[in-house]
């Protein structure tokens, strides 16, 4: 049953994209929970780095919110389900706020803020900017009044004369409240291929990072009035939810690469993959000279190019997984799992070998091949059965490189219908029981693509002339 309940909640949003609302989302992440509280937080969209900070900055796994992916209901069912035990949720927007990609509007940000009843705070990169910042804020509330412009945190702040100029005419020409000035300040960047799963040293770098951020954002934003206006959002009514468990006991277990090269993992795949009945075995391409012993792979997105020297002196995991997808094991990998079962990778000069599954050449290039979101059709090939294929696969991809020198007689999973995958036609090769993408699937209600692959390891397994289970 429905149900109306509290919950403190805000959206970070901003006038454009780069404006600085990813490092303050993290530093108010980092703020709120050295405080205690207990913050759930989420992004809306496609994305995999800025959760990765979230996550870390919070101790709680990020949830992505997207209207691409879920239908409104189902965004309103995750997040009464993840923070039915937290203390405050932060969602932090993409792009700006009144961007989206259909003209009016209903997937963008402030869709998000209505839908969900989220308190807005603006950030503004005021670089160059006095006394234009107050008709961009009276403009942005003037375009939407159903949503809700509850503050505004001033961005790269060039000192405290330029602050004082812009508090004033923040507080003379509108109502809208200045939470926080945070000067411009390089200890605030942050460095995008960060905080995968990290090697040790540059896991504590990653955390060190983060409490700095939040001590220099917690300062420097007023956050007794922040948290007030989060615990003003409206009660919601939604529907309670059961947090996921493991609907079956662990029977198979699947092999999955997590280091610095590889992270590139929703939360929503991993538990669709332990409730379908799988344990997760993490195993180390950079470092683990051996596989650990497990029934299937799943090679997720990541930095290969970054790390392509260690993945390629790592021969021994190299072979054994050359040998162990040839001998049938099952493997799932996405788009940097891609390029690592490539030939070889070339990036900056460089060219190095890969594992050889796939007969093919990642070559990086300086802009995106593929970017966005996607939309696809299963062909006859596609490796894991089910009595009700989805009519279209809607997903997303984000990949500077491309597949080259591949052979014309490929056998491919689906055909692209929106977006660019392998050739812009197709995507997904299938070679035995491997299926190797660019484009990223995310477990959902719409398409539970971790159920179908645990199905498809346990027929596989059960196929084995010892039918034994690697449990």
């Amino acid at each position: 049953m429905p149900a109306e309940r509290p919950m403190s909640r805000f959206l970070i949003s901003a006038a454009h994209k780069s404006s600085g609302k990813t490092t303050v989302s993290i530093g108010l992440s980092a703020a709120l929970t050295a405080r205690g509280l207990k913050v759930q937080p989420f992004k809306k969209g496609p994305d995999y780095i800025d959760p990765m900070w979230l996550s870390a900055a919070t101790g709680r796994a990020c949830r992505n919110l997207d209207f691409y992916l879920m239908r409104r209901e189902e965004i309103q069912a995750m997040f009464a389900r993840y923070t039915q035990d937290a203390d405050i949720a932060l969602v932090e927007g993409n792009k700006g706020l009144y961007d989206g990609l259909e003209l009016d509007g209903s997937n963008s940000n402030a869709a998000l803020a209505k839908l969900l009843h989220l308190p807005v705070i603006l950030v503004i990169d005021t670089r160059g900017m006095i006394r234009g910042v107050a008709p961009l804020l009276l403009g942005y509330q003037a375009f939407d009044r159903e949503v809700n412009i509850a503050g505004v945190i001033l961005n790269h702040v060039g000192g405290s004369r330029h602050e004082s100029k812009l508090r004033a005419v923040v507080e003379h020409y509108t109502d809208v409240p200045v939470l926080g000035c945070v000067q411009h300040d390089k200890a605030l960047g942050i460095v995008e291929r960060h905080l995968g799963l990290m090697p040790s040293n540059e896991a504590e770098s990653g955390a060190q990072h983060i409490a700095e951020i939040g001590r220099l954002i917690g300062a420097q934003v007023d956050m007794e009035r922040l948290i007030k206006i989060a615990e003003s959002a409206p009660p919601l009514v939604l529907p309670r939810q059961p947090n996921p468990t493991q609907s079956t006991p662990p029977t198979l277990r699947i092999g999955i690469a997590q280091d610095a090269a590889f992270g590139f993992y929703y939360a929503d795949d991993l538990d669709g993959l332990r409730a379908a009945g799988a344990e997760l075995v993490p195993f180390s391409p950079i470092k683990d000279k051996q596989l650990p012993r497990v029934d299937a792979l799943f090679l997720g997105g990541g930095f290969p190019e970054v790390f392509a020297r260690e993945l390629e002196a790592n021969r021994s995991l190299r072979t054994e997984i050359h040998a162990a997808i040839e001998a049938g094991m099952p493997t799932y990998a996405e788009c940097g799992g891609l390029m690592y079962l490539a030939r070889s990778i070339t990036w900056q000069g460089e060219k190095h070998h890969m594992a050889g599954v796939v007969p093919g050449d990642v070559v990086m290039h300086e802009k995106p091949v593929g970017r966005g979101y996607v939309r696809l059709k299963e062909t006859a090939n596609f490796p894991w059965p089910s009595d009700s294929p989805p009519a279209s696969v809607m997903a997303h991809e984000f990949h500077y490189s491309s597949l080259e020198n591949l052979p014309s007689n490929l056998s491919y999973a689906y055909e692209v219908e929106r977006g660019y995958g392998i050739d812009g036609k197709r995507d997904g090769l299938v070679y035995k029981n491997l299926l190797a993408a660019y484009t990223h699937l995310r477990s959902l209600e719409g398409y539970n693509w971790a159920a179908r692959f645990v199905a498809s390891v346990r027929r596989h397994v059960a196929s084995l002339p010892s039918s034994r289970t690697a449990s």
